[in-house]
């Protein structure tokens, strides 16, 4: 802990090697400071950053936008996007991450990691001063363990900042249950949009937003996620599973399972299912 006046300050900066790089996702460093700190001057990041404010007010200077910061809430800083923030007068309460890896990419692609909005409103405060504290507690110095578990914490921090954020108004709707609900029918995109009374437009938007991928990419996986059990659970041929979860034709069935299992619904249940003892 380090004290200048008016602020206090923890931090601690990790160096992953090449294998832990290998799971995916590291984590670089984690901080908090609290009190009157100075603001940050623009700067380019070659990692990601995720920075989150239980007290306090300030500013945020983003790819050549200001926005306003209000605790609770929180914010992500991109790999190449130029950036600089800090307190009012007053100063705040912060805490902040730095991470990379091949999967805070993915976690781009599924909406966890905002591409366009950096802030977010934050619902569930404590939540995420439990996620970072636990972030924290894994960067022990000296010992080995410290950049796995560090990982691991990454990522149920990413989750949590998930959990934790204003309920989005449009993903909130009915949307994926409704899809969920109707996945294994013969429906389609615009048949769906039309039984929640929105655009296919608006629908895609909303699914986007609520489970970071398309309407179809979510009721295809719904469908086989469905076959898996059906297959591991059932004695149903694979033409009757086929058409449980919506598809005529089996073969067809068989071409879209094989292409995103990697094996064929035949082998699938030869390695899933468990006989009497």
């Amino acid at each position: 802990m380090s004290r200048r006046p008016g602020v206090a300050s923890w931090t601690r900066y990790l160096t992953p090697d090449s294998r832990h790089r290998r799971l995916g996702l590291v984590c670089l460093g984690v901080g908090t400071t609290t009190g009157r700190v100075a603001t940050l001057p623009a700067r380019t990041l070659d990692c990601y950053a995720v920075v989150f404010l239980s007290r306090g007010t300030g500013r945020l200077r983003w790819g050549g936008r200001e926005l306003a910061l209000v605790a609770p809430t929180l914010f992500w800083l991109l790999p190449g996007i130029e950036h600089g923030y800090g307190p009012d007068a007053g100063g705040w309460n912060e805490w902040w991450a730095l991470f990379d890896g091949p999967a805070a990419r993915a976690y781009q692609d599924l909406g966890h990691v905002p591409r366009d909005e950096p802030v977010g409103s934050v619902a569930d405060a404590a939540a995420l001063e439990v996620a970072f504290g636990a972030l924290a507690r894994t960067c022990r110095p000296g010992d080995p363990s410290t950049d796995v578990d560090a990982a691991a914490a990454m990522h149920q921090l990413i989750l949590a900042t998930r959990r934790a954020a204003v309920p989005d108004p449009v993903a909130g709707t009915p949307v994926l249950a409704t899809l969920l609900r109707d996945a294994c029918l013969p429906v389609t995109v615009a048949a769906h949009a039309r039984t929640l009374g929105m655009t296919e437009a608006a629908l895609r938007e909303a699914t986007r937003r609520a489970a970071g991928c398309s309407p179809k990419e979510f009721v295809l996986r719904a469908r086989l996620t469905r076959a898996k059990e059906l297959l591991a659970g059932t004695d149903l041929p694979v033409v009757a599973v086929a058409a449980r979860i919506g598809y005529d034709d089996p073969g067809y069935f068989t071409r879209v399972f094989t292409r995103r299992v990697g094996m064929p619904p035949s082998r699938f249940r030869e390695q899933e299912r468990r006989g009497p003892l």
